[in-house]
């Protein structure tokens, strides 16, 4: 009999299964359960291992992952909440450390810290597994960053130019707006794909963020990895390191990617929870020395490789709003720059609350082009005029007309204002910015440098010595000759 069924059916994900079902299973036992901290003795395992341990009181199992080990003793660290388990429990090791399921399929979906969907639009079929702690790529193969990238938030895209391939942090305390930059830049950005990840947020910032700041449209072609607050320490460390992996799968497809990372610190404050619950001694401020081995080698992963780039924002919430504490310190030296977001600014109502002075952006003059940058430091100069002399000029004990340059300032202060605030939801392409850039500074900025490789014709620091030291040989050679005698006399 001949079947009615024509419809190709897809048994990937059943295939897959079969093949990581292990045939030999390495068995531990519990033997103690204190806060964070579960032992067991056995099974054999590795560091980094997922392992999962059986709670017949609730019929059910909880993963772990297994974060030191002394002797036959194995420390794991639960991904689930550790109720009902007792000493006894089995503990089955898996012979692997956490795989990232990526794919296409990804994009418009929201994965949990294992890289599971949580978001009820079903299973995902993976085109593959990544591991969620990797190398980062070699530095010796990674692609020059010479193209702009757009955010679609002015004062970023003029004065704090980014590169494809770039990673900046983004330095406030709570309240000031970190968040909210995160989501203008996932909206408007020119990127190929947006990988979010959402790190210890609060349980309610999550869906606003997805449905109210990212939107339907932004979340077609974004991926985000979510760990709230609530859930143990594991789950926000191991999250950190699943939306790097799935970041890095799309760059390996060619694409520019945007990761946008919230938040840094609160990655911290889970390495230091696991840190200090197997044993580590405290170092700085309580953190244990691994966070600070940590941070580098995950955001070392961000970047460009030989086949595509990650434009990288790090939020980093500043404790006590000190931009000296250790993982700010930490944070910013590693980096390829810094936006500081200004709590007097914010109160002001002044949005974005950048602090223009105070951020850098390193890559900043070698994607921009010659007028961009006469442009930008004409307006950071009357900025800066501005700032130096504000206590005098807001208290009438400046006179105007006792210096030009401060005059100016004063001149253009609410214009430079108004040049530096955008509304949340105001979107701005790279050529509106560049020209009211332009029309704010007087200075003229030529079409071609509105292209995305404006940078293209400055040279390097090597080549301009290299010219430096040709005109001087050739200087001397005249000289030496007689040749150049007679125009030297002239001159």
């Amino acid at each position: 009999m001949k079947s009615s069924y024509n419809v190709e059916f897809n048994l990937d994900k059943y295939l897959n299964t079969v093949k990581d079902t292990p045939t030999i299973h390495y068995v531990g036992r519990v033997t103690s359960v204190n806060g964070l901290d579960i032992q067991s003795e056995g099974p054999r395992s590795v560091i980094g291992e997922i392992c999962t341990i059986r709670v017949p009181s609730l019929k059910t199992t909880v993963l772990a992952e297994v974060v030191g080990l002394d002797g036959t003793t194995v420390k794991l660290s639960a991904f689930g909440n550790t109720r009902g388990i007792e000493v006894g429990c089995d503990v089955v090791a898996s012979g692997k450390t956490l795989q990232v399921p990526v794919g296409k399929s990804l994009l418009g979906r929201v994965i949990d810290a294992t890289g599971a969907p949580c978001d009820g639009k079903g299973s995902l079929v993976p085109e593959t597994y990544y591991p969620a702690d990797c190398e980062p790529p070699d530095p010796m193969t990674r692609r020059p960053i010479d193209k702009r990238i757009t955010t679609g938030v002015r004062a970023i895209d003029t004065l704090l130019t980014v590169g494809k391939g770039q990673r900046l942090g983004i330095f406030a305390g709570s309240g000031v707006g970190k968040s909210t930059l995160l989501s203008m830049i996932a909206r408007n950005t020119n990127a190929d794909v947006n990988v979010i990840a959402l790190i210890g947020e609060r349980g309610r910032e999550v869906l606003d963020f997805i449905n109210r700041d990212l939107g339907e449209e932004g979340l077609k072609r974004s991926v985000v990895i979510v760990a709230t607050s609530d859930q143990p320490s594991i789950c926000r460390l191991r999250a950190s390191y699943v939306a790097t992996a799935v970041a890095e799968y799309f760059r390996d497809q060619g694409k520019d990617v945007m990761f946008m990372f919230d938040n840094v610190t609160r990655f911290a404050h889970a390495q230091r929870e696991i840190g200090l619950a197997k044993g580590e001694p405290p170092a700085q401020k309580g953190y244990p020395p691994s966070v600070f081995d940590m941070i580098p080698k995950l955001l070392e992963r961000a970047g460009t490789n030989d086949k595509g780039t990650i434009t990288a924002f790090y939020n980093v919430l500043v404790d006590s709003d000190d931009m000296n504490e250790p993982i700010t310190d930490k944070v910013r030296g590693t980096l390829d720059g810094h936006i500081v977001l200004n709590r007097k600014l914010a109160q002001a109502y002044h949005y974005p609350a950048i602090d223009v002075l105070q951020s850098i952006s390193r890559l900043s003059r070698r994607v921009t082009g010659v007028q961009t940058k006469k442009a930008c430091g004409y307006v950071r100069e009357l900025m800066s005029a501005y700032e130096n002399n504000e206590l005098m000029i807001t208290t009438g004990a400046y006179q105007k007309g006792n210096s030009p340059a401060i005059d100016k300032a004063i001149d253009m202060h609410d214009a430079v204002e108004e040049f530096l605030k955008q509304e949340e939801y105001d979107h701005c392409t790279m050529n509106d910015s560049l020209s009211k850039l332009a029309a704010l500074s007087g200075i003229e900025i030529p079409e071609e440098e509105f292209d995305e490789r404006a940078g293209d014709s400055n040279k390097t620091t090597a080549q301009m010595v290299h010219e430096i030291a040709d005109v001087a040989n050739n200087n001397a050679k005249a000289v030496s000759d007689g040749s150049g005698i007679e125009a030297l006399n002239i001159q």
